[in-house]
């Protein structure tokens, strides 16, 4: 099913996606942000959070470090949707594997990109 989403995807993500040297800014036809507003769980102890992490900014949670590089939102007059490009850490990991999660992250399509961690569970629920 996975790999069916993401070649339908392909198509719509390949404009998105940046060189691995360069964070991108912004996403063409999303308007700008200043922060994104991320729900995450730890899968162990069931616990959940809302966190709100400014761009360019390391944000703890457990053994993680999010760093949100660019967060978007659609115009007003469509329908509602967040994009975020992160940068995700897990510090229990050895030093030339410790980033867990690199790329954009959709509110509305959570499937289409995310992290796969045994622990720990990302999500974004809006850009502001």
């Amino acid at each position: 099913m996975k790999a069916v989403l993401a070649l339908l995807l392909a198509p719509l993500l390949a404009p998105l996606a940046p060189a691995q040297a360069q964070a991108p800014t912004s996403a063409p036809g999303w308007l700008p942000r200043a922060a994104a507003e991320l729900q995450v769980m730890d899968k162990v102890t069931t616990r959940i959070s809302v966190l709100r992490a400014p761009l360019n900014t390391a944000t703890p949670f457990g053994a993680l470090s999010i760093t949100v590089r660019a967060c978007n939102a659609r115009p007003p007059d469509e329908v509602p949707d967040a994009l975020a490009w992160m940068e995700i850490a897990d510090s229990r990991r050895p030093a030339d594997q410790r980033v867990v999660f690199r790329g954009w992250m959709f509110a509305n399509t959570p499937a289409a990109n995310m992290l796969e961690h045994p622990v720990y569970d990302v999500r974004v629920l809006e850009c502001r």
